[in-house]
């Protein structure tokens, strides 16, 4: 692995509502987590917790949401997350209605009152607030490829996570991530280049280790969400429970 994959931060899905998968995966050497409120069982009350589990000054605590909804993204970031990730977003109203709920005034109509004191740091508090956490808005569809410029051009935007799997389905294919030809593959590479245009970051969810890395040289990703903790889960499991039946 070259210095350059070396570096790129690789982020771990959370689906079950655990703060010690949290820490387990930071421990491990994972620079951050998604805690999945859209898919799995994390709820926003254990989000919240789960969130308590990182160091306050990780720039990769990212909560997915499972809609835009005001309420649940201002307590998600009152309770110390440093991303959200808004799911499939197709428009640029979309994407202005998840920088709306995670900026705060001028840029944004966040509400100021964290529940986790200090969470930002500096003169001007929401200043510091809006340079700190990052608006992620999730392209899954084909829809919000077309409509990528405008998704990205949106002020306040500050990163772009592709889900390939939902973005396969849109284009007709089967559910899976890790693509390296056809509509999926081609979609990553022009989202990439759309994002660099923009001045935005880009991730991009893989399964497969090596299919990440060669991501980081083809797309130039700024960072990966690599692996799920339930499919971690069942692979051991399934592996571990053949090698008993093999042996024995």
């Amino acid at each position: 692995m070259s210095a350059q994959e070396a570096l790129v931060p690789a982020l771990l899905h959370v689906t079950t509502p655990s703060m010690a998968v949290v820490e387990s995966a930071l421990d491990a050497g994972y620079d951050g987590v998604v805690i999945d409120l859209q898919h799995g069982e994390v709820g926003l009350d254990a989000a919240c917790r789960m969130l308590r589990a990182i160091p306050r000054g990780n720039a990769y605590a990212f909560a997915r949401v499972a809609s835009i909804d005001f309420g649940a993204i201002g307590r998600l970031l009152d309770s110390g997350a440093r991303g959200i990730v808004a799911p499939t977003v197709e428009t640029a109203g979309q994407a202005r209605a998840v920088v709306s709920a995670t900026k705060y005034p001028p840029l944004g109509g966040r509400s100021l009152g964290p529940s986790r004191p200090a969470l930002y740091g500096g003169e001007d508090y929401c200043a510091a607030g809006n340079a700190a956490v990052a608006t992620v808005v999730q392209i899954e569809s084909a829809a919000g490829v077309e409509a990528a410029d405008e998704i990205l051009g949106v002020d306040g935007v500050d990163s772009v996570y592709v889900g390939p799997a939902d973005l396969a389905v849109s284009y007709g294919l089967p559910g899976r991530p890790d693509w390296t030809s056809g509509p999926v593959a081609d979609a990553v590479v022009h989202l990439a280049e759309r994002a660099r245009a923009h001045g935005v970051t880009f991730g991009l969810y893989c399964s497969d280790p090596a299919f990440a890395a060669g991501q980081v040289l083809r797309a130039g990703l700024d960072y990966v969400g690599l692996g799920i903790d339930l499919m971690f889960i069942g692979r051991h499991a399934r592996a571990t429970v053949a090698a008993l039946k093999g042996a024995s």
